[in-house]
């Protein structure tokens, strides 16, 4: 089990309203990453769980994510990128996941794993037809890790760099 942090009613410095961090023992972070050994992930809200491992043996490097039956792969180096731009924008962001052929609410995690303008200048995604929902699984992982704060609401949860 790995410490992580959860979120209660309350409010966080620069998020008004928002939940305030409280640390609880979960084993979301379980795994080390791998094909084999995969990590045990769960959604923001808490939902749905999920497993991502890290292929080394494609071009470009691949997190690999199956959600049951689906498998959505996304560039390994989204989890650099987005702490940085997370670190950029320096508070709470949406993370706005959303389908691949709906759009992205600005100024989420979910329109920065899309932009044009991003390190990769465009997706993140990697699989035609399942290249959104960046701002559903990567969140929970960058969590895992340590390199965010996330929340844990039902619904609107945001993310920022640590």
């Amino acid at each position: 089990m790995a410490l992580a942090t959860r979120h209660s009613p309350g409010a966080c410095v620069g998020s008004p309203g928002r939940s305030k961090p409280v640390p609880v023992t979960t084993d979301a972070a379980a795994g080390s990453g791998t094909k084999d050994d995969p990590w045990r992930l769960t959604t923001a809200p808490g939902t749905s769980a999920y497993t991502m491992w890290r292929d080394e043996t494609t071009d470009p490097p691949t997190l690999v994510c199956q959600v049951g039956s689906t498998t959505l792969k996304y560039q390994a180096r989204a989890i650099d990128d987005a702490v940085a731009w997370l670190r950029q924008q320096g508070d709470w962001v949406p993370l706005g996941a959303a389908d691949e052929l709906k759009p992205a609410a600005d100024g989420s995690l979910e329109a920065f794993g899309r932009a044009g303008d991003n390190p990769v200048g465009g997706w993140y995604g990697l699989r035609k037809g399942y290249r959104g929902r960046f701002g559903m699984y990567l969140p929970p992982l960058l969590e895992a890790l340590g390199l965010v704060e996330l929340t844990h609401d039902k619904r609107g949860n945001q993310v920022r760099a640590l």
